[in-house]
């Protein structure tokens, strides 16, 4: 029959369709917001990370401070002991779980013998029938990584920058390097800086570069985003 013909010729166009589109490049989209009264020079940037009570002995921790400290050195800090360091880092993180409701769509089958190739069918999306609508929810996951940077002998903050990004993923670990990587991006940003820090990922989870550069800072700020807000 011509409809089989012309079924059997549909099919393996929208297969390929489906094969190209999965190679679309993933982004993770993180939110970041700077204080910042930063004036040191590059001599001086040794430190030293600060744990809390809770954070001793604490692998977690120690694990985060290695992707922090990873980072740190790319922006020309150095490690050293605590009685020596000039500055303190300090790190907090958490996950906050919530639920999003989605509101979609439904096109329900065509009482008429198909099959029909969708832009065609009169129960579809160009049909003059309208969908139903379907409401659905399901949990979101909000991960948050702060760095505190303070003068160790003053005590006084210099640096205070904090990540946030969102996702289904519930686990704070997988979400860990793109949230240090885009906290300190740029380092240092002005002070009240917001901005949206685009990072590409791969299916194994590897963290890459930005596929944006980033823009030169608009007068008087000393740091500029991949997507500014």
């Amino acid at each position: 029959m011509k409809w089989e013909r012309i079924w059997r010729a549909v099919v393996p166009a929208i297969a390929a369709t489906v094969t190209l589109l999965s190679g679309c490049t993933t982004y993770v989209s993180t939110q970041v917001t700077a204080f910042s009264n930063w004036s040191g020079s590059d001599a001086t940037r040794t430190y030293a990370f600060a744990r809390t009570a809770a954070q001793q002995n604490s692998i977690e921790q120690a694990t985060y401070e290695q992707l922090v400290a990873n980072e740190l050195e790319a922006q020309a800090f150095r490690q050293a002991p605590s009685t020596d360091a000039r500055y303190l880092v300090g790190l907090t993180y958490g996950t906050h779980s919530d639920t999003m409701t989605v509101t979609q769509p439904v096109f329900y089958g065509s009482p008429w013998p198909g099959p029909y190739w969708r832009p065609f069918n009169p129960w579809g999306p160009f049909g003059p029938f309208p969908p139903d609508y379907v409401t659905q929810s399901y949990p979101v996951f909000t991960h948050t990584l702060g760095i505190r940077i303070s003068e160790r002998v003053t005590g006084k903050e210099v640096y205070n920058v904090t990540a946030r990004n969102t996702s289904e993923d519930p686990s704070l670990v997988h979400a860990m390097p793109y949230l240090v990587r885009s906290a300190l991006a740029d380092f240092p940003l002005a002070n009240g800086a917001v901005r949206t820090v685009r990072i590409r990922y791969d299916k194994r989870g590897a963290v890459l570069t930005n596929e944006v550069p980033v823009a030169a800072p608009p007068a008087g700020a000393s740091g500029a985003s991949a997507t500014p807000k």
